[in-house]
């Protein structure tokens, strides 16, 4: 769990299973979540979001990082009144996967920090354009959303960590989720 300011909770369960709450200043930044150590661009990611409670700027996401090129990746399922990434962002595409339509995005950050200290990297972003619902389990097949990203020149390198993760910034909100690998 990662947690900029403000408070949060984060409440780990059995198997895949963990809850959150979070209540952040203006500028505060939380992310938790559960999911593999190595990811992989081929895994189908199973969840089953019990609650999910965005408030005005959180988010419900796969969430991993690449190296060489480094890339911080979102596959965004649900969120609260703020749609991610916001101004800034180049629009790519779309892309169909599971049921749903997702906006293809990226964005740059630059001297920000990242899983190898501060640096310049890209941000690759699907998003649901419609939230996915509460209460039922849904699939991810990442490798969609890495075909998409790969066709419009963005490319994923070494696969570090990756997460079913819970996002919030200034917001308050809370999560109860459980993940699996199908």
């Amino acid at each position: 769990m990662y947690l900029s300011s403000g408070t949060a909770c984060m409440t780990l369960g059995s198997a895949g299973q963990y809850s959150t709450t979070w209540s952040l200043g203006s500028s505060g930044n939380m992310v938790a979540g559960k999911g593999w150590s190595t990811g992989s661009t081929s895994r189908k990611i199973g969840y089953n979001a019990g609650v999910f409670n965005g408030g005005s700027n959180g988010y419900l996401s796969l969430y991993g990082w690449s190296t060489n090129p480094l890339v911080e990746y979102y596959v965004v399922e649900d969120h609260g009144g703020f749609t991610p990434p916001g101004s800034g962002a180049t629009f790519m595409g779309t892309v169909s996967s599971d049921g749903g339509t997702y906006n293809i995005y990226r964005t740059q950050r630059v001297n920000a920090p990242s899983i190898i200290g501060n640096a310049t990297f890209y941000q690759f972003w699907s998003v649901r354009t419609s939230n996915n619902s509460t209460g039922t389990n849904h699939v991810i097949t990442f490798a969609n959303h890495v075909a998409a990203w790969k066709s419009h020149g963005m490319n994923l390198g070494t696969m570090n960590y990756q997460i079913m993760a819970t996002e919030g910034y200034g917001s308050t909100g809370s999560s109860n989720l459980t993940v699996w690998q199908q």
